[in-house]
């Protein structure tokens, strides 16, 4: 049973959660900030980070309205990317917006207490009751606050829309109020340019203040990845989704670049800010320092104070809109935590009771209190100025990981309904990367990384928070999201059949090669390649079957054809006692929605080594290589890989290795001689050459180390091949072996192949059997691939 969330959020709710999370406690708490670090430059920082944030938003727009559902990020990369991708890209997203909610909880403490204080209120120091002083009161206003928003979540999405209108309202309101009275400010100010041209110059600390205030604040724009958490609540998503992504954008940046412009052009350096505590050093004076470096002093009452001088009563209104805007922002990330936690909840990544739904709120009310309790837990017990720079790496790699999964799923799901597209692929989401990667850096440094606890070390905390909680991480995902994702695994595609071939008693199997057949013709010679290979490597053998339906139809459904596929498991089983009675050999029949789905879980559960499986020798359709099933088995299997492209039946007694180096070849090679050996065959290992190249000595290199992996008792010859082109050379010579094995190729990143163009051609063109051969390179494969090749 499937658990979802009502539809009843518009257009104009969502667009005003990103909005109101996008301007938050950041326009009021960090423009003092990076107003120091750009000077007057901090106007065109805010216009670039608008432009960084658009090559993010346009993947969030395409994503988030082709899946429409709670998790936003998380579920596309666990889609797209290989695990513990998916997993960390829940718990990065949950981690950070619960940091960002909590710092949002405090500052509006801070703002509270200072309302307070400025209206007679309270006092300037005061300890109520004896012990509640200014910090511990900043403290329980933070906490009551997440209660209340927690509240409003649990009442319903409509709700929590609701309260973000009304709260964002205000703040646009009168953040529109402090522009316009800041603008008139500047411009009856005589020589009011030189504020921005002449304090010494536009950008007093170059480019490098300018990407650091970039890094500074590129947390303020990241609201549309609260829009897209709220998918599987709205109206219309494919529609609504993208709008509202680019609508906030459009609202959100000109405000920022005019709130800086009026901030650092309205304001006037005088005798009450050097003589305010904690702000401008007392040894300067009124005409010696420029407006940027006073906001930047200033900090995050920067823009407060600037209020106080131009806009009528505007200390108390700005500190009106900061609560509001801490207000908003609150509400919004309390959401998007809440619903991140839900989906991995949902998705078993989390324990299942992250994923109840309230019986009549239809709201997952177990996630939003515990996120709720995470969040105030945070802003009680830790320095959460210095934590939360942590939550803007987390969604800077957050944000990585998502440009790179909509590359992957123009390729991986080509039929997705994709209601808005992005332009000009692959180049916008890779920009996308390669820019946040550019603003890691700079924004550490603008934090501090100076070994310590103290205010210049926020960066340097950022790097061990964020350390200690992918560490925490990778103990959940092994200790319990595995474990659970086995579980779902069997609940996905169920076995519903299973046999055994008898076989002698033997020492147990080292490896498990799994071998999928769907046709009964496939099944002879699928089966003679796994048992020589099976041989050589000591494994057993499993065949599998599966049972499709359609995703509308239960899998129960399913058992009914079941017995129609018992044949293929027969005549696999009746095979390999004849062939090799010696190799255990089993089958199983599963029962699925999505063919290639089932095989990669069967890999997984059953911790298969190698899978082979068969190729008709052509695509029924353009945007796949080899075919659906076999391209997504290829890309995703966390295995080695063998794809057989059926030939002519017949006794192999000679093989054609083409070669060029690398892991894959080499793999071809291994396999060449497990078929070799109990064929007698001979193996000729190539390297094809153009005419008149300057790679021979390379070449011979290559050969030797290769034949070199083949045993000593199977016949192997090496030969220099010299051809034009590489794909017509080896099927020329492919026609006087009865089988050719080739490894995987990668022409390169942006090729969106599955063995490589080199390999696929060869398997379409040659007239006999063709193998493709891929290595699975983990991490354990390269590091210890990397320390042979050290050695050799």
């Amino acid at each position: 049973m499937e658990t979802e969330l009502s539809r009843d959020m518009s257009l104009f709710d969502i667009t005003f959660i990103g909005v109101g999370a996008m301007i938050g406690a950041g326009v009021f708490a960090l423009t003092g900030f990076a107003a120091g670090l750009a000077g007057p430059a901090l106007t065109l920082a805010f216009l670039l980070n608008g432009i960084v944030a658009l090559f993010t938003a346009v993947s969030y727009a395409e994503l988030g309205a082709a899946f429409p559902e709670a998790g936003g990020g998380y579920l596309w990369v666990k889609e797209a990317l290989v695990d513990p991708n998916g997993f960390y890209a829940g718990w990065m997203s949950w981690f950070a917006h619960a940091v960002a909610c909590s710092l949002y909880a405090v500052t509006f403490g801070v703002f509270l207490t200072e309302f307070l204080v400025f209206g007679g209120v309270l006092p300037g120091e005061f300890a109520l009751f004896g012990v509640i002083d200014r910090l511990l009161l900043e403290k329980i206003l933070a906490v009551l606050m997440v209660s209340l928003f927690a509240y409003i979540n649990y009442r319903g999405a409509e709700e929590t829309g609701k309260a973000g209108v009304v709260v964002t309202g205000i703040k646009v309101l009168i953040l529109g109020v402090f522009v316009v009275f800041g603008i008139l400010a500047t411009v009856n100010t005589p020589n009011w340019p030189q504020k921005f041209v002449g304090s010494p110059r536009f950008a007093p600390n170059g480019i490098i203040g300018i990407i650091g205030a970039m890094g500074f604040t590129y947390i303020a724009f990241e609201g549309y990845e609260i829009i897209v958490q709220s998918g599987e609540e709205v109206v219309d998503p494919g529609e609504n989704i993208p709008k509202a992504v680019f609508y906030s954008l459009a609202i959100v940046v000109p405000i920022y670049i005019l709130v800086a412009f009026a901030s650092i052009g309205g304001i006037e350096v005088t005798q009450h800010l050097i003589d305010r505590p904690g702000g401008i050093p007392d040894t300067a004076t009124p005409g010696g320092v420029p407006t940027w470096e006073a906001l930047g002093n200033l900090g995050e009452l920067g823009i407060i104070e600037a209020a106080g001088q131009f806009v009528p009563y505007g200390v108390p209104l700005l500190l009106v809109a900061g609560l509001t805007a801490t207000m908003s922002a609150l509400n919004a990330t309390i959401y998007s935590s809440s619903r991140v936690s839900f989906a991995m909840g949902r998705d078993r990544s989390l324990p299942p009771i992250f994923s109840r739904v309230h019986a009549d709120k239809r709201t997952p009310h177990v996630a939003i209190f515990l996120s709720a309790i995470l969040i105030a837990a945070m802003a009680v017990l830790l320095p959460i100025e210095a934590v939360a720079a942590s939550a803007d790496i987390m969604f800077i790699l957050l944000f990585v990981q998502v440009n790179w999964t909509l590359v992957r799923m123009r390729k991986t799901h080509p039929d997705l309904p994709r209601t808005y597209e992005v332009p000009y692929m692959p180049w916008p989401p890779l920009i996308g990367i390669v820019l946040q990667f550019m603003l890691t850096p700079f924004l550490l440094s603008a934090l501090g990384l100076e070994i310590g606890l103290g205010p210049d070390s926020h960066g340097f905390i950022a790097l061990i928070t964020t350390a200690i909680w992918m560490g925490l991480g990778i103990l959940l995902y092994y200790g319990y999201s595995v474990p659970m994702e086995e579980e779902k695994i069997e609940e996905e595609t169920p076995t519903v059949a299973t046999e055994q071939a008898p076989a002698p008693e033997r020492a147990e199997r080292e490896e498990r090669i799994l071998v999928p057949i769907a046709n009964p013709e496939s099944v002879e010679q699928l089966m003679h390649t796994a048992l020589d290979v099976a041989e050589a490597r000591n494994a057993d053998v499993e065949v599998m079957n599966v049972v499709a339906v359609p995703q509308q139809t239960p899998l129960s459904e399913g058992r009914r054809f079941v017995d129609q596929q018992r044949a293929v498991l027969d005549e696999a089983i009746e095979v390999a006692n004849e062939e090799n009675p010696d190799v255990p050999v089993s089958g199983k029949i599963r029962i699925g929605h999505d063919v290639a789905q089932a095989i990669l879980n069967t890999i997984e559960q059953d911790d298969a080594d190698l899978v082979l499986m068969g190729w008709r020798g052509r695509g029924r359709r353009r945007d796949y290589v080899l075919g659906s099933n076999v391209d997504e088995v290829v890309t995703k299997a966390r295995c080695d890989v063998l794809v057989e492209r059926i030939g002519p039946a017949g006794k192999v007694e000679s093989i054609l290795v083409p070669t060029a180096g690398g892991p894959h070849a080499e793999f071809a090679a291994e396999i060449a001689g497990a078929i070799a050996r109990p064929n007698d065959a001979h193996v000729e290992v190539i390297y094809v050459r153009t005419p008149g190249g300057e790679d021979g000595e390379n070449a011979e290199e290559i050969l030797d180390r290769t034949v070199g992996l083949i045993d000593d008792d199977v016949d192997a010859s090496p030969s220099v091949v010299e051809g034009e082109d590489v794909v017509d050379a080896i099927v020329e010579r492919s026609a006087e072996h009865d089988v050719t094995i080739i490894g995987s190729s990668r022409e390169g990143l942006l090729k969106q192949l599955v063995f490589g163009a080199i390999p696929e051609e060869v398997g379409r063109r040659a007239g006999n059997t063709v193998i493709m051969a891929k290595r699975h390179l983990g991490i354990r494969s390269r590091v210890s691939r990397w320390f042979r090749n050290q050695r050799s």
